[in-house]
């Protein structure tokens, strides 16, 4: 399991929404690509980078700050994901060097999109983003409602031929409250998908718990941002420990 850190979007700036709610954010840099040189020193090897003007809006107003942390950090990976809903917007981040597209919305509303995508980009570089509450999966920046349980969603993205995912449940996210363990057993026992945690992680003891999970498959990977940024995870010494159990 590979910990990967997160840096999300908002008019600029890398902020951390509480439990998805735009309303309830906090500023943690004006100058997020200095984020991403700090997370590439330190020796991640993916960065996780979320639009949420995109997310909610479809707008592209994030785009020359992502253009930059590509430029500047240019010796880790870059996965993608809000607002990436047609290839064209697809298409224009393959030409900045965006290594790994996350499609959320678009996976629910617009299933010939993901097989586009896949044809064109192949699953090693198209990842779903699956966002849930109380089991239901919700979309356009988590403020939509979809009556789909993510293990129905995930049935239908199995079949459709998608190989990674991330699954962060919203109750958790942006809290520091710990992870849903459980959610993600169950996902690894039933699913051959390469998962990807997000949501709740506060401590290392949270990362460790995720890459020591007794499943069929391990974790692909786990995403911090706020525990990061707060001070309560060193990423340097948390890619070693991972490393040490891996």
């Amino acid at each position: 399991m590979i910990v990967i850190p997160a840096i999300d979007l908002l008019d600029n700036q890398a902020v951390r929404l509480y439990k998805g709610d735009y309303s309830q954010k906090t500023v943690y840099s004006e100058r997020p690509w200095e984020l991403a040189l700090g997370f590439q020193k330190v020796g991640a090897e993916l960065i996780h980078v979320v639009d949420l003007n995109g997310a909610r809006d479809s707008s592209n107003i994030n785009q020359e700050t992502i253009r930059k942390i590509r430029n500047l950090a240019h010796n880790v990976k870059i996965q993608l994901g809000g607002g990436i809903r047609n290839l064209q917007r697809l298409d224009f981040y393959n030409t900045i060097g965006i290594d790994f597209f996350i499609i959320g919305t678009a996976a629910v509303l617009d299933p010939e999109f993901v097989e586009s995508a896949l044809a064109k980009y192949g699953s090693e570089r198209i990842l779903v983003g699956i966002d849930a509450k109380d089991g239901i999966v919700k979309i356009k920046g988590w403020e939509q409602d979809t009556n789909i349980h993510y293990f129905d969603f995930m049935k239908k993205l199995q079949i459709m031929g998608i190989k990674k995912i991330i699954f962060t449940d919203i109750a958790v996210d942006g809290t520091l409250s710990g992870p849903n363990i459980n959610s993600y057993k169950q996902i690894l026992d039933n699913f051959n998908f390469e998962v990807i945690a997000s949501g709740g992680i506060a401590t290392i003891k949270d990362i460790l718990q995720l890459a020591s999970l007794k499943t069929e498959k391990p974790l692909y990977g786990a995403i911090t941002g706020k525990a990061i940024y707060e001070g309560k995870i060193n990423l340097g010494n948390a890619i070693l420990e991972v490393k040490s159990v891996s």
